[in-house]
């Protein structure tokens, strides 16, 4: 980020804390050589050794085949455009089917619910290699003037 230039640049833990309380985002990958981003709901992982998030699709969706093994970036964020202000957090790391069975298990009870279900779900762990986020602070609200004088 450049100095002054409205935002607060965010640390690990107030990312992480920002993505356990949002629910949809947008998972960033490269479809035939090109960006693709999709709007998923996710939850965040933090019952294993690393913090992770998780999304629920389709076994057969293209998703599913293209992400598996490589790296991606999910965003999600809060924005108040009438207030100007907001935040917005990314993580990017390596994207993984689940395919250990009590794993699934688990995330079938606690992991997030698809939007569209499948008869065969697959749950898709993206590792939080490198999480970043940024906060709006120069909004319009902290310049207000009263003029009620």
């Amino acid at each position: 980020m450049y100095a002054n230039d409205g935002f607060r640049e965010l640390d690990r833990q107030e990312c992480l804390r920002l993505l356990a309380e949002a629910s949809v985002g947008r998972i960033v990958h490269t479809r035939r050589a090109l960006p693709a981003v999709l709007p998923m709901n996710f939850s965040l992982d933090t019952e294993t050794a690393r913090t992770s998030v998780v999304v629920c699709t389709s076994a057969a969706s293209e998703l599913a085949r293209a992400v598996d093994g490589s790296v991606v970036a999910f965003e999600t964020d809060q924005v108040d455009a009438r207030e100007h202000a907001g935040w917005s957090v990314v993580v990017t790391g390596r994207a993984t089917v689940v395919t250990e069975s009590a794993e699934h298990t688990r995330l079938r009870r606690s992991g997030p619910r698809p939007w569209a279900p499948s008869p065969y779900e697959v749950f898709i762990r993206i590792d939080t290699e490198l999480v970043t986020g940024r906060e709006l602070v120069g909004g319009r609200s902290l310049y207000r003037v009263d003029l009620s004088c």
